[in-house]
């Protein structure tokens, strides 16, 4: 597989400095690459996940890297919504407020529509598209008026059908593409508020997430084919553009999603 390599960034470690973040899916790949790029930037952070050792895990490291007091390790799951509303609470207890959410939670299975139950069609649904309506609601009755913000991650599958093995998986597109809307309609719900609402759609990833070799010279050959900068993408490439949404930097951008994918949504 020839790629080419992937750029050092600028951290900056003021960005978001007294600000308070919950980021969801935090206890590995995208989720966590945000956790570290906010704390990096000045944030304290509050890490929740369903998988408790991976998310106290992504507090440590967190603690360890930038010193103590400034993670939290939250393990919940986002389709409860008595425990999504105690984690805000004691979010806003513990780190004294709360300004940025980021829903990064989220599943994807590989089954295609012919096999498709209904079991798997609804838990994709509740933990992708319902588990960020109920942390919005939540959380949004403690964001900071007037500075508070939200970003949700989508995907490129929430605009188009991927396809490498001749199905597709429609229950995931259903639970992004109903995001991306709720999105919009989110900004539109808090804009009175003063609250903005994106959402950040990444591309190929290299995550666990699908239980794929991103690497296999299969999985490159189908790849290479659709993105423009001939490499994987990286939980931080996903974590640099939540960050800028969420900043002082993104103040008049509300109700938009911001494609980090190699290009892929070009052709």
């Amino acid at each position: 597989m020839s790629t080419i390599a992937t750029p050092e960034r600028r951290v900056d470690g003021a960005r978001h400095l007294g600000k308070v973040a919950l980021v969801t899916g935090a206890a590995s790949g995208i989720g966590r690459g945000i956790a570290l790029r906010l704390a990096r930037e000045g944030a304290q952070v509050a890490c929740l996940d369903l998988n408790g050792d991976g998310v106290r895990e992504s507090a440590a490291a967190i603690e360890r890297e930038l010193g103590g007091g400034r993670a939290l390790a939250l393990d919940v799951d986002v389709r409860d919504r008595a425990r999504v509303r105690a984690a805000v609470e004691r979010t806003v207890a513990e780190l004294g407020r709360l300004d940025q959410l980021v829903n990064a939670a989220g599943m994807l299975t590989m089954t295609g529509f012919a096999d498709l139950t209904d079991e798997e069609w609804d838990r994709t649904i509740d933990v992708n598209l319902k588990g960020c309506f109920v942390l919005a609601q939540e959380a949004a009755k403690a964001l900071t008026p007037r500075t508070g913000a939200i970003v949700n991650i989508t995907t490129v599958e929430a605009d188009v059908v991927v396809s490498s093995t001749g199905h597709c998986q429609p229950h995931y597109n259903a639970s992004k593409g109903g995001l991306r809307i709720l999105t919009k309609a989110l900004a539109a719900e808090l804009s009175d508020r003063g609250i903005r609402v994106n959402a950040v759609a990444p591309g190929v990833v290299d995550t666990p997430l699908t239980g794929i070799d991103l690497h296999s010279p299969e999985a490159w050959a189908f790849m290479e084919q659709r993105v423009l900068i001939k490499r994987l993408g990286q939980p931080d490439d996903i974590a640099a553009a939540v960050s800028f949404l969420l900043s002082d930097d993104a103040s008049y951008i509300t109700g938009a999603q911001l494609p980090v994918d190699g290009g892929w949504l070009v052709r």
